[in-house]
């Protein structure tokens, strides 16, 4: 048995019994898992610290970036409280990551090169071209990005914005584009966008298809309604948090195709290449010769990523995201003196450039193929994660431990992406419900007491997985039975606690807190706002909204709805049946002909009344909707879609 092994049993078993549910401290046994960690890891490796803190010119004053309303969009002191050794009650690896993380301020990556760090979840770089800026990544809300680019106005030189590259299609890495560049200036060629192929439609599916339920687990992932602390909020591993305010989206002037391109943007030579269906389905990665710089966008950062986010997105594919980032290797890695990202800090000489981007992608490589072998050997989802390890060079290189994603739920992701979410077992085909099962397995165990002491013993001796296991089936056979919701709060923070992901932190303390305090927490970010929606194509808007029609609430036979946008020369027909409501896009150039209902009005007033910021009858009155045909048809449709629910219960049914 080994020495830490035994540490940690002689620790629990001397620990006190707990009569009632802690809140708010390590348990002995959260303390013995901890201090596992510090001693197997170079926590005081101080070589990161040094490259996160080179080339500091400035920092943002004050204490707080303030949206438009007076809101806080970022507070630059929140995060001052992460200084010294780890405390009980966050896991000793992330406390180090987040120190690093919370390192804020304007940044010289070269001479030529800048990054605003520290004041958002990503990072925003700022290349100085012949005329002006060319802006990478403008940041999650529009406040930081503004303070951001006044920043280093203001220390380098006033430039104007001459182009923005998202480079993929992430809401923190385009919704600040409000705070760089305007729409106008955009339209009228003032400011290019560069984006990757494919970037909007991705982008409307994350942040408008699913964007109501993704919204809601953004606020377990990244914690958004924790209090920051030792035992709250600390840190997400990929940076620090979310900006707070409403993302902002104009579509790009640019496409960079799928082979890749070589552009002069301002004098720049922009070496773009496709990366799209790694990290997101729609990505670019690229080089500037001039600097020898790598952009490794967010294909290749100081953590290991997330192959299936908490949050919800499409599957990653692991075996492709490796080779992309071994393709970076061959071509650029040996002429990169920096390697640069959307996120955390740079990476500076060739050796070391080539090292991050072997292990990079090795860490990828190893759990697509660690995973894969034991599948193919009859091993289910559950028994690989349990069993997949992790690789040598993850002991020594922080930059792919599990900050954000982990190994064992990506091992995970890789079995979906592969196989689906059924593991082969025909038991677990066709499970009940989780309340019906809960009910059963509570009865099972012998009643509330009785399973409720099941619960309270695995608590007391360290093995919060179990505990969790009981305590849910309790809260979801009963969610009116208070001690079992206190005791499972209490579990969830030891695990919470425990977790070396920023992510799995923020998952078990929010479930914690709802457990605690009810689930009464609005979102700090919205991507359903006007600047949002009226970036979207308008078949891309109807098909979100086909997502809520409900055939229960449908009312006679239905018909087809023509509407007709002038503003954006943009027409979309709606078939709407009595199940099924199916937008199509049509050549503005077609006349109405087989249409029961025409509608024309503009994308403007379209978006205030779906923002329910007019009525119909008041576009009607000042015609700003005409309506010819079955008028009648129209309400139909919006009385036939559901209400969102942008708030639903998680930690309770």
């Amino acid at each position: 048995m080994k020495k830490s092994a035994i540490l940690i049993a002689a620790l629990i078993s001397a620990a006190p019994i707990w009569a009632t549910p802690p809140q708010g401290i390590a348990t002995e046994a959260t303390k013995a898992a901890n201090a596992e960690v510090a001693a197997t890891l170079p926590i005081a490796d101080q070589s990161d610290f040094v490259n996160a803190n080179r080339g500091l010119l400035a920092k943002i004053p004050g204490d707080k970036i303030l949206n438009e309303d007076g809101s806080v969009a970022w507070d630059s002191h929140q995060f001052d409280f992460i200084t010294g050794a780890a405390p009980d009650t966050v896991n000793p690896s992330l406390w180090r990551q987040a120190k690093l993380n919370s390192v804020h301020g304007l940044f010289e990556v070269v001479l030529g090169i800048y990054q605003i760090r520290g004041y958002d979840l990503a990072q925003m770089t700022l290349i100085a071209g012949k005329t002006g800026w060319i802006v990478v990544d403008p940041l999650t809300t529009p406040a930081p990005s503004k303070a951001g680019l006044a920043l280093a106005n203001k220390t380098l030189g006033d430039r104007p914005v001459v182009a923005v590259i998202f480079t993929h299609s992430h809401g923190d890495h385009f919704g600040g584009i409000a705070g760089v560049a305007s729409p106008e200036d955009v339209r009228s060629g003032k400011i290019q966008i560069i984006a990757p192929h494919g970037f909007l439609a991705e982008s409307v599916g994350e942040s408008v298809i699913a964007g109501t339920a993704m919204n809601r687990r953004v606020q377990y992932q990244f914690g958004t309604a924790l209090p920051v602390g030792t035992t709250g909020h600390v840190g997400g591993g990929l940076g620090q948090k979310l900006s707070s305010g409403d993302v902002s989206l104009v579509p790009p002037t640019r496409s960079i195709s799928k082979d890749g391109e070589t552009l002069l943007l301002d004098g720049i030579s922009f070496d773009f290449m496709d990366a799209g269906e790694t990290e997101a389905p729609a990505e670019l990665v690229f080089y500037m010769p001039q600097y020898k710089a790598l952009h490794t966008a967010e294909v290749a950062t100081r953590t290991f990523h997330n192959v299936l986010t908490p949050r919800g997105a499409l599957v990653r594919d692991t075996l492709k995201w490796s080779k992309v980032i071994d393709a970076m290797l061959a071509r650029y890695g040996a002429k990169s003196d920096v390697m640069l990202a959307s996120h955390h800090w740079p990476t500076w000489g060739s050796d070391n450039v080539k090292t991050a981007l072997k292990n990079q992608r090795g860490i990828y490589r190893y759990v697509h193929d660690q995973t894969m072998r034991q599948a193919n050997q009859g091993a289910t989802m559950h028994e690989i994660a349990e069993n997949i390890g992790e690789p040598d060079f993850a002991r020594t290189d922080f930059g792919v431990r599990d900050y954000y994603g982990t190994l064992n739920h990506n091992s995970k992701a890789v079995y979906q992406r592969y196989f689906g979410w059924w593991d082969a077992v025909p038991a677990h085909y066709h499970e009940l419900p989780p309340v019906e099962a809960s009910k059963k397995y509570v009865e099972a165990m012998g009643g509330t007491d009785k399973a409720l002491a099941v619960g309270e013993k695995a608590f007391n001796e360290g093995d919060y997985r179990w505990a969790a296991t009981v305590f849910n089936h309790l809260v979801f056979a009963d969610p009116a039975d208070e001690a079992a919701k206190q005791w499972l709060a209490s579990t969830y923070e030891q695990l919470g606690f425990q977790s070396e992901a920023g992510t799995w932190r923020n998952i078990y303390l929010v479930g914690a807190r709802e457990l605690r305090e009810g689930n009464n927490v609005k979102n700090s970010i919205s991507t359903a706002n006007a600047k949002v929606l009226s970036g979207i194509p308008a078949v891309d808007l109807f098909d979100a909204m086909a997502t809520r029609f409900n055939p229960a609430k449908m009312q006679g036979d239905g018909g087809i709805i023509r509407f007709w946008f002038p503003d954006r020369k943009e027409a979309v027909s709606i078939d709407l049946g009595k199940s099924v409501m199916f937008p199509r896009r049509e050549d503005y150039a077609i006349t109405a002909d087989g249409s029961d209902t025409q509608i024309t009005i503009s994308r403007a007033e379209f978006t205030k009344l779906l923002m329910w910021e007019t009525s119909p009858m008041a576009l009607i009155r000042d015609k700003q909707m005409i309506i010819s045909g079955n008028d009648a048809l129209m309400a139909t449709m919006f009385l036939a879609l559901d209400e969102v629910n942008p708030q639903f219960d998680i930690v309770t049914p």
